[in-house]
């Protein structure tokens, strides 16, 4: 399988806010690598790598695909991720197995929201990354303004190394300030000419590469050692020291372009053979078993260890793709699912591109492929040589924050819609299905609303199903807020044959801590024991429908003072009848309260829109505990009615820019104000 050496190898990712180019920049490095004949464009639905049709039918990326292609005897495997924040899981599971990424920018925007978060998520698994400007094609686009948000936003050492050749629709190439020379695309044209640089921007273009030089010497010993004695820094001293200071993440180099205009993608690519890392220039993997660490380092000849970072659970079989750490794999060999201690057997192995895949007989160290065969592996999971077990630490999955109530339009497809979830489930882990226990609904949870919509759509188009969504509904609570005393019941029926006689007399209080208490003070054997413990099980029968609204009766005291029995007529049915009948009478009579969930709410927003989320959480009846300032960042910590968080997620997220988190958890119930519509 390996036709190149390990260190020609890069695994890397694409990153970007929605709509930055991503996509764009992914087929025309295909195109120009020879991968493809055919330029794909996003608004046509022809592109490789977003091939599902609710990508095409939307025109941005959802799930992570994988494309592999060589450039200049390297092989490149690239992983286009999702840019909404909703999918932000994708983003983190890829990044868990990748060496290095491209950070696309909008030439126009520079650094937008998610750009952010998903290079925070790179900061967290030490990913090295390039920049590419993109889009400097557009009305408005401008390098240095781009470069300065990189620099406020992010806090990296950005080293720009090229120079934009014309502006917005004059923009026709770039100079290469390492090598001093002008790289220019004529209209239509597939490749670069390249040339001497234009002499209106000679002085500027010596400019800026003295402000490289000394921008790398004051990051690199060997560059700032060359930089003294000859007050410049030779190109090759510059490449090797921009290839270190990516790698250690001291630095991002910065390029720019215009992929939808196919113009700076060849020096792109040249940019990630040369200074992005190889397989073997990463620390070896780290893991444990049995409480040791080891580690596995990428060579084909040691212990095989994988991570299965996505699954692909398709109505024909289940595709499972792995990164390659360490060893070799070939089809047939038995595997070890380190998590679970269950041994499988791998069918095929795969390399893939996007949605087509060709077989091959192995991998290795440094590979990332798809395998069939293995039936149970979740995404995260370790597979191991069963003789050398090591289990890899998995990607972590964010916790669900919005939820909608999904279910069938028919009875008779119950078991399918259940069986559909559990394949989603099975490919997203950032999905949850459970069942209210006082509802019956079956909720499915995820990152946004368009996670879920997706989610939903994926079953109608997938598996045939029409199914119902709506709002989950809340679990409201009814208390006592005013009792009654010697409430007297007297329970009578005769149809014929033996009758039923209960006679009773109850007295009910609100009840402090607890969700029920009973107890009997009746004295003189006026109803004899078993008869009691009847009147409190039909108690019980009382409590699941209240008067206000039919919910769950809670915090309630019961006592039984008096009662009578016939001789003939009174049984434990009636009696159970009796304290149904005569609890639901004394609850009407007395004063309830309806209670409602609460969840305690922790927002994490940049200080600039504290002001706005305050108010939003007061609109929404929140009240806030308390907050704390964190690295630019305000955690706000609140409780809120969990009717009222309905669609917040989203609200968050319009009102900081994408940039505002929340997590929630139930924390009780507290009473409603009067009047409140029930939802």
């Amino acid at each position: 399988m390996r036709t190149v050496p390990l260190s020609a190898v890069r695994n890397l990712g694409i990153l970007a806010h929605v709509d930055a180019g991503k996509t764009t920049l992914t087929e025309r490095i295909l195109y120009v690598t020879g991968t493809t004949y055919k330029r794909g464009e996003v608004h046509d639905g022809t592109t490789v790598t977003d091939f599902d049709s609710q990508e095409r039918d939307r025109g941005i990326t959802i799930f992570a695909a994988a494309v592999s292609c060589t450039w200049d005897g390297h092989r490149v495997n690239l992983i286009d991720t999702p840019g909404h924040v909703d999918f932000s899981d994708e983003v983190e599971r890829s990044l868990r197995v990748l060496d290095g990424a491209i950070a696309v920018f909008d030439g126009v925007a520079g650094v937008e929201p998610q750009s952010e978060s998903v290079w925070r998520q790179a900061d967290r698994h030490g990913v090295p990354r390039i920049a590419f400007v993109n889009k400097l094609d557009r009305a408005g686009a401008d390098l240095d303004a781009a470069v300065a948000s990189i620099r406020e936003r992010l806090h990296p050492r950005p080293l720009v190394v090229q120079l934009p050749i014309g502006a917005e629709d004059g923009f026709v190439g770039v100079v290469d300030l390492l090598r001093m020379r002008a790289l220019v695309w004529a209209d239509g044209a597939e490749t670069a000419e390249e040339g001497p640089i234009p002499e209106s921007l000679v002085d500027e273009a010596d400019r800026r590469r003295r402000l490289l030089d000394e921008a790398v010497a004051e990051a690199h010993p060997g560059a700032l050692e060359e930089f003294c004695v000859s007050s410049a820094v030779s190109t090759m001293t510059l490449v090797s020291a921009l290839r270190e200071l990516t790698r250690s993440g001291d630095g991002v180099v910065v390029l720019c372009g215009s992929a939808y205009r196919n113009r700076g993608v060849e020096p792109l690519l040249e940019a990630v053979v040369a200074y992005l890392p190889a397989p073997s220039d990463v620390p070896p993997v780290q893991g444990e078993y049995d409480g040791a660490t080891q580690e596995r380092p990428a060579d084909p000849s040691a212990p095989f260890a994988a991570l299965a970072f996505k699954v692909n659970a398709t109505a024909t079989g289940r595709l499972t793709f792995l990164r390659v750490y360490s060893g070799t794999i070939r089809t047939s060999e038995a595997v070890m699912d380190v998590g679970s201690g269950r041994i499988e057997r791998i069918g095929r192995i795969l390399r893939v591109q996007a949605d087509r895949h060709t077989r091959v007989d192995s991998a290795v160290a440094g590979d990332i492929v798809a395998v069939v065969g293995l039936k149970t592996v979740r995404p995260g999971a370790t597979l191991c040589t069963p003789s050398e077990p090591l289990l890899l630490e998995p990607p972590v999955s964010a916790d669900p924050v919005v939820s909608v109530a999904v279910e069938p339009r028919t009875g008779t497809d119950t078991e399918r819609l259940m069986s559909a979830l559990a394949r989603l489930v099975e490919e997203d882990p950032s999905l949850l299905v459970r069942t209210d226990r006082e509802t019956g609904q079956t909720l499915l949870s995820g990152m946004g609303e368009l996670h879920l919509e997706v989610a939903v759509e994926k079953i109608r188009r997938d598996h045939g199903l029409d199914v119902g969504v709506g709002r989950p509904r809340v679990a409201y609570r009814e208390t006592v807020a005013r009792g009654v005393s010697g409430f007297v019941h007297r329970h009578v029926k005769q149809d014929g044959g033996a009758g039923q006689f209960a006679h009773i007399v109850i007295d009910t209080e609100p009840l402090e801590e607890g969700e029920f208490e009973f107890e009997s003070t009746v004295v003189g054997g006026r109803v004899p024991r078993e008869y009691v413990r009847a009147v409190e099980a039909g108690c019980r029968d009382a409590l699941a429908e209240g008067p206000l609204g039919g919910h769950p009766v809670t915090g309630v005291r019961v006592t039984l003072t008096d009662g009578a029995t016939h001789l003939k007529d009174s049984s434990e049915p009636a009696f159970r009848a009796a304290g149904r009948f005569a609890l639901r009478a004394a609850l009407a009579a007395g004063e309830m309260t309806l209670l409602e969930p609460i969840a305690e709410v922790t927002v994490t927003v940049p200080e600039s829109a504290v002001g706005v989320v305050l108010g939003d959480l007061a609109a929404r009846r929140g009240r806030v505990l308390g907050s704390v300032v964190r690295a630019g960042t305000t955690v706000v910590t609140a409780t809120v009615p969990l009717a009222e968080l309905f669609g917040y997620a989203t609200r968050l997220r319009s009102r900081t820019q994408g940039r505002g988190t929340f997590t929630a958890r139930p924390v009780g119930h507290a009473p409603a104000p009067e009047g409140l519509p029930v939802r």
